[in-house]
């Protein structure tokens, strides 16, 4: 596998004299292409800055942030759009469908904006709708759907266009446990089916259990991270809750 994603001492500074916050502190680390990444810290902890920096919604103070290679914090206007558009799939805690269009025509809008043919709309839409179990949805409208069926349109949204990083931001953070699950499920079977590229945020230990890796911030800073490698999802899920402890206090006060 390579590199997918580089982000090489990245600080992000909010305020000014008198009245700083440093939301990231250096933060530096790799993810591979295919891997599905989880980065998980307190509130506060810079996550979801880091997240934000990543998607180009936020711009660094410091460092850089390279995609495939190419530096996405020096990008400007029209390469910056295209970046978003066909590298970037969002999937976000409150689903963000649009209201007026059915399941079917939310998954098949980013195909639309890039001008694909309809008929390769129509089999990407209905590919993707198979893997994520949502086929018989598709020609419902969101209010007809559950928490959970609306995410996983969502994701379906994210993944259709084949871009090459999706980012989630607390993809579960509106669902209950069964709706959770099965999101999760459908994440986790993205990745080993199709080798999408996800790096999620989340504070959820059950939802972290998930992905292959988990990069703890603490202070907007990298306190650790953990490798599932060959583990359980069960036993990853309490090793997590392990590195939660630490991050409640400092490691040394812990019993």
């Amino acid at each position: 596998m390579s590199i997918l994603l580089e982000v090489k001492d990245v600080m992000k500074i909010y305020g000014r004299k008198g009245n700083i916050v440093k939301a990231l502190d250096g933060i530096t680390f790799e993810a591979q292409e295919g891997e599905f990444t989880g980065v998980m810290g307190a509130s506060g902890s810079g996550k979801t800055t880091l997240l934000n920096c990543i998607a180009t919604i936020d711009k660094v103070t410091a460092g850089s942030i390279l995609v495939g290679g190419q530096d996405i914090t020096r990008l400007k206007g029209s390469a910056l759009s295209r970046f978003r558009r066909d590298t970037l799939g969002f999937i976000f805690q409150e689903f963000n469908l649009i209201d007026t269009l059915t399941a079917r025509e939310n998954i098949a809008m980013s195909l639309v904006i890039k001008k694909k043919p309809a008929a390769e709309i129509v089999g990407k839409v209905n590919a993707i709708a198979d893997v994520l179990g949502i086929s018989e949805t598709l020609d419902k409208y969101p209010y007809q759907l559950s928490g959970g069926q609306k995410q996983r349109v969502a994701a379906a949204r994210a993944v259709v266009s084949d871009p090459k990083l999706i980012l989630a931001d607390e993809p579960t953070g509106a669902l209950d446990s069964r709706s959770s699950r099965q999101l999760l499920t459908a994440m986790e079977h993205l990745h080993k089916t199709l080798g999408t590229s996800i790096l999620m945020v989340t504070h959820d230990a059950f939802t972290a259990s998930y992905a292959q890796r988990i990069i703890f911030i603490k202070d907007g800073r990298i306190f650790t991270e953990l490798i599932r490698g060959e583990d359980s999802r069960k036993d990853f899920f309490r090793k997590i809750i392990d590195v939660q402890t630490l991050l409640g206090g400092d490691a040394e006060n812990v019993i």
